[in-house]
């Protein structure tokens, strides 16, 4: 089948590419000249284990192109809008403008049993106003939200866990399903949840998702609040109570909390949209997730400084990690940068490590101090702090390597990732997220 793809950032480079790799013939548009040449020579613009394989081998098969000219959508027999819906500038609700800019884009080039796919987080409400407009060309509609994990991606989208398909009524839906079936029939022939919805459905659908799973990490973050005044250790709670089916111990790691491109601005626009709706104090408890997820990154920062003896000023603190999470170069909201820039606020002389994320890291703050090499940032440091749980900082690191190198020994884990007595027992002051 031949696809369009409108949008080629995170999740459009990746659907593209997979889409790829799965049999269709794809074309990806995006108005960055720089990101589509990159693409066009079969380099990922971003960090996203397997996906420079398969976009080499889409591009050299001839099944995968790009192009800046929205007019090499025509044809397609489905198009998949991907673009960003950031956090607005004023305010916390989702920035639709370039999810209208690409509606506007593609309609010219629709025809009469072409089907729209909306990929983008959007408010709930948003499919039903842009059915319309679509609807003058012949078109369908449907909303079809992903579900990916940065790091994992590339599965996500080949071999996802559900498909979720919101269609309109009749037989247009019906025949827009069947569409979408074809599309993605290898998950659908191995037995993959192939959930048909209304619109409002399929919307929710994501940021529920989302928002259940920010409310999950800051469930297990306000325990380690309690837990931190009562000498109780959260990491064991976490695996008592986990183990309870109805539960489950996934994203119940206590720590400095989550940050990225999706949870955090995705929570604060579904609250902003419940607001209109009249419907505030359903979501009223998003608010208080926020807030416990950024308090943990103070109660970082406070530990670095509790473990220096109550000021930071003039000390060296090597920060492991930039990116928001491993297997990652986004730094959107990252909580590792978030902790470096107050620590440099605070006088520290702050050093950020990462294996992937520094580039970017250094042009969202220039401010700060980088070092790619581990064992370079960790040279000469008062304290170090662990935030993003690369394997080289988690596993490959142990406490009596970085006592040959740092010149303190007070450690800070952002992650719980140490065993305590280890660091102990090598001479180091270990501070945890909510243990003793």
């Amino acid at each position: 089948m031949r696809l369009s793809v409108i949008g080629c950032g995170y999740l459009g480079a990746v659907h593209a590419a997979a889409m790829a790799s799965i049999g269709h013939e794809v074309v990806g548009i995006d108005i960055d000249p720089g990101k589509v040449a990159a693409l066009s020579r079969g380099e990922a613009p971003f960090f996203e284990p397997r996906l420079p394989e398969l976009l080499e081998e889409g591009v050299g098969s001839g099944r995968l192109a790009f192009t800046t000219d929205i007019s090499a959508a025509a044809g397609a027999a489905v198009h998949f809008v991907g673009v960003g819906t950031p956090q607005q500038q004023s305010g916390h609700a989702a920035d639709l403008s370039h999810v209208d800019e690409a509606f506007d884009s593609l309609l010219p080039h629709l025809r009469p049993g072409d089907v729209v796919a909306g990929k983008s987080t959007v408010p709930v409400g948003t499919a039903a106003d842009l059915a319309e407009r679509v609807a003058t060309t012949g078109a369908t509609l449907v909303w079809n939200p992903e579900f990916l994990r940065e790091g994992w991606a590339v599965q996500d989208t080949i071999d996802p866990d559900r498909l979720v398909v919101g269609v309109p009524e009749g037989d247009e839906g019906e025949r827009a399903a069947g569409i979408l079936r074809e599309v993605y029939h290898p998950a659908v022939a191995k037995g993959t949840p192939f959930i048909i919805t209304d619109f409002a459905t399929a919307e929710l659908v994501k940021v529920a998702a989302n928002a259940f799973l920010a409310t999950k990490i800051s469930f297990i973050n306000a325990m380690a609040e309690i837990a931190e005044v009562t000498g109780a250790d959260v990491t064991l709670l976490a695996d008592a109570i986990g183990h309870d089916v109805r539960i489950g111990r996934r994203f119940l790691g206590a720590g400095i909390g989550f940050g990225g491109g999706c949870l955090p601005k995705d929570i604060r626009a579904f609250a902003a949209r419940a607001e209109e709706l009249g419907r505030r104090e359903s979501v009223s408890f998003l608010r208080e997730v926020d807030a416990i997820n950024l308090r943990r990154r103070d109660r970082a920062v406070q530990l670095v400084i509790d473990g220096l003896g109550g000021s930071v000023f003039g000390k060296r603190v090597a920060v492991l990690g930039a990116a928001f999470k491993p297997f990652s170069d986004d730094v959107r909201d990252s909580p590792a940068l978030d902790a470096a820039v107050r620590l440099r606020g605070l006088g520290a002389d702050v050093v950020v490590t990462d294996p992937q994320a520094i580039e970017n890291a250094r042009r969202l703050h220039p401010q700060l101090t980088y070092i790619a090499d581990r064992d370079e940032a960790l040279r000469d440091a008062d304290a170090v702090l662990l935030v993003t749980e690369w394997d080289e900082y988690r596993r490959q690191l142990t406490p009596e390597h970085a006592a040959s190198l740092t010149r303190g020994r007070v450690v800070v884990d952002g992650r719980n990732s140490y065993d305590p007595k280890a660091w102990r027992a090598a001479g180091w002051t270990y501070f945890g997220m909510g243990r003793p």
